[in-house]
């Protein structure tokens, strides 16, 4: 066997040797002018308190059961607001009469929402993740109830509540409500009162807004 070792030589000067080229990474780049970071998209502020049954709140207007623990409780009927009896004494009243007094379970309390751009749905998502967050707390059980007060004399938060599922505990509201909604009339006068999500209007609530 003959090692060509001449040939081997002349095909090593053949190869051409790649340059080193400097890195991207460390050469002084000029600053990109104009460039800004992408701000976040903006949340509505929604303020929420816990309301507990310890805290002893009686509901005098009609609410789903779900929400309240229904208490018989004696009452004495015999004195008016002034501490004067107004019944002469009999052995009928040695009976303490009763009466049923619903008190207020576990459950969030819309204290404030206000959304930085009106009619784009931030104030609806705001709710839609409160109403996630109510139904998978053991205790609160998807309650969820709110006080609507008008802010201004022209602004009244009733209708957006009732949109999204919120009644009043007045029946006579709730038609106002709905009669605001069908005619697209303004609530005026606002209505105000307590207003409450039923357990049938927090699932539509998590769904609302999605196309099927």
């Amino acid at each position: 066997m003959i090692n060509n070792i001449a040939g081997v030589e002349t095909g090593m000067q053949q190869i051409t040797v790649a340059k080193t080229r400097t890195s991207l990474a460390g050469m002084n780049l000029p600053p990109i002018l104009g460039f800004k970071t992408p701000l976040g998209k903006p949340k509505a502020n929604l303020r929420v308190k816990k309301f507990k049954r310890s805290d002893q709140i009686i509901i005098p207007g009609e609410i789903e059961d779900d929400y309240v623990d229904i208490v018989e409780e004696e009452y004495d009927d015999s004195e008016n607001d002034n501490g004067i009896i107004s019944q002469p004494f009999t052995f009928v009243n040695l009976v303490p009469k009763k009466k049923k007094v619903k008190y207020l379970k576990d459950c969030y309390i819309i204290d404030y929402i206000q959304s930085p751009q009106a009619r784009c749905g931030l104030g609806t998502e705001a709710l839609k993740g409160l109403a996630e967050k109510a139904m998978f707390d053991p205790k609160i059980q998807g309650r969820i109830v709110t006080y609507s007060a008008p802010v201004w004399q022209e602004s009244s938060p009733a209708l957006f509540f009732y949109k999204l599922g919120f009644r009043f505990m007045e029946p006579q509201a709730n038609e106002r409500m709905q009669e605001c909604l069908i005619k697209n009339i303004p609530d005026l006068p606002a209505q105000t009162g307590m207003m409450y999500l039923p357990k049938i209007q927090l699932h539509k609530l998590l769904h609302y807004g999605e196309m099927f």
